[in-house]
This record gives C-alpha cells, sequence and structure tokens, in this order.
C-alpha cells in the first residue's frame, strides 16, 4: 500500500477548469443554441413562404411552378407541402450546383420528354418541347424499323432451317429395282410372295381378358389363403410324423 499511494501522490492531478473556461464552454454552448433556433425559425418562414406561393399556384391556371436552387433541406419542405397540398413536385439539377424543385398539378403531370431534358439541364419551353418530340419520333421509327429487320431474319433463318428439315427427311428412293436386278435368281413372282401380311395364328398366344380377371370377393380370397395356409401345415405335420417312427427304428439298431 506504500508504494501505491506514494506512486498515486507522484502523479499530476488532473486540471482543473477555471472560471475563464466554464464561461467560454457556456458562451459557445448558447451560440449554438442561438444557431439552432435561428435556423428553425427560417425554415418556419420558409414554409410558410411555400404555402402561400402553392396556395397561389392552386388558383391560377398556370401547369408548374418552378423554385430557385436550393440545399436538400429547404427542397424536402418544398416536397412536404407539395405532398400536403396534392401537387407533384420533383427535382432536377446537379447537387450543391443547381438543383431545384418543379411543382405539377397533378392534372398537368409532366411527360417523358419533359423530364428527359430537365434531367439533362435543356429546361423546357415550346420550342425545346418540339426538338424532344421529333427525337423521339425518330427513336421510335429507329425502334421500329430494327424490330422489323430482325423479324424479318428470324423468319429468313426459319424457312431456311425447315427447307433444310424438309430435304434431311425427305423420301429416299433406290437408283436401282433390286427385283428388276434379281429377277433372274429370284424370279418374278417370289418378292410378292415374301412380302405378303403376316397375320397372328389364332389358335394360340391369346388369353381372354375374362379368363384374366379373379371374380372372387375378398372374404373368399382370404378364405382360401387360409385354407391353403392349414393345408400346407397339415401336410408339414404328415411329413414330421413319418419322420418320426424311422429314427426311433435308426436308434434301436444301433449298439
Amino acid at each position: 500500500m506504500d508504494l501505491l499511494d506514494s506512486i498515486l501522490n507522484a502523479m499530476d492531478a488532473p486540471p482543473a477548469n477555471n472560471e475563464q473556461q466554464k464561461t467560454l464552454i457556456k458562451k459557445q454552448r448558447e451560440m449554438l443554441e442561438r444557431m439552432q433556433n435561428k435556423q428553425k425559425e427560417e425554415l418556419l418562414r420558409f414554409r410558410k413562404y411555400v404555402d402561400e406561393r402553392m396556395g397561389r399556384f392552386a388558383k391560377d391556371d398556370r401547369r408548374c411552378i418552378e423554385f430557385q436552387p436550393l440545399d436538400k433541406v429547404h427542397r424536402s419542405v418544398i416536397h412536404e407541402v407539395a405532398e400536403n397540398g396534392g401537387f407533384i413536385a420533383m427535382s432536377f439539377g446537379r447537387e450543391d450546383v443547381d438543383r431545384h424543385s418543379v411543382v405539377y398539378k397533378k392534372e398537368h403531370a409532366p411527360g417523358e420528354d419533359e423530364v428527359t431534358a430537365r434531367r439533362n439541364g435543356d429546361g423546357w419551353n415550346e420550342e425545346i418541347a418540339k426538338e424532344y418530340a421529333e427525337r423521339r419520333r425518330e427513336r421510335l421509327a429507329q425502334e421500329q424499323s430494327d424490330k422489323e429487320a430482325s423479324t424479318s431474319e428470324a423468319a429468313s433463318s426459319a424457312s431456311s432451317t425447315s427447307a433444310a428439315a424438309d430435304q434431311d427427311s425427305g423420301e429416299v428412293k433406290p437408283t436401282t429395282n433390286y427385283k428388276a436386278k434379281y429377277a433372274h435368281l429370284i424370279g418374278e413372282s417370289a418378292a410378292l410372295q415374301a412380302a405378303r401380311k403376316t397375320e397372328t395364328n389364332q389358335s394360340y398366344g391369346f388369353v381372354p381378358s375374362k379368363n384374366k380377371k379373379d371374380v372372387r370377393s375378398i372374404e373368399q380370397t382370404l378364405a382360401d389363403i387360409q385354407a391353403k395356409k392349414r393345408l400346407r401345415l397339415a401336410q408339414q405335420q404328415e411329413l414330421e410324423q413319418e419322420q418320426q417312427p424311422q429314427e426311433a427304428t435308426t436308434s434301436t439298431e444301433d449298439p
């Protein structure tokens, strides 16, 4: 214990917080709270601004409204207010550069061309709409052309395959007549008689199905099986009785 006490006494005590440090920490905490409160108040004011703007938007004949580039927090407020008001909100652009939100009325939802144009950073107006519509028509025409070309190639391939299969499965005809070739050996009428139709001999080889069917009932079948077992057991007993006298005679004859 003396050694431990000496080590503890030799160690430096933790530095004590003086009044100046406590005051500095308190000021930093108060500044952080003021910043957080200020941010909350700013978000509340922004939410109110979005509410008022979307209220005016719901009453006029515009199909969409655009907001200036904002950070993710402010864009989330726009999306939340739009969803609560029954609108469609979408964001376009690059993050931390020009990403902004666009709010649409549900009856004027953006089409594929507009979404593509805004994602490409081209914006949207009548001229851009015509340009993208022309691009879409050209793309669809090219896709239709490619589809027809692939269909025709598949049909051509299938027809060629079918023709080759017909050739392979066609009837093979001999080039010579064997009857004429071997007429001097088998004669003219031998081949005809050898090729006559063979018929089954009805006198044997067939058993009518009615003779194969067991017409006995289940009770009769079980009774027959039991009778066979009893007969087999009686035969075994008779055989054992016949063997016992023989064994007795053999044992008396032995000295």
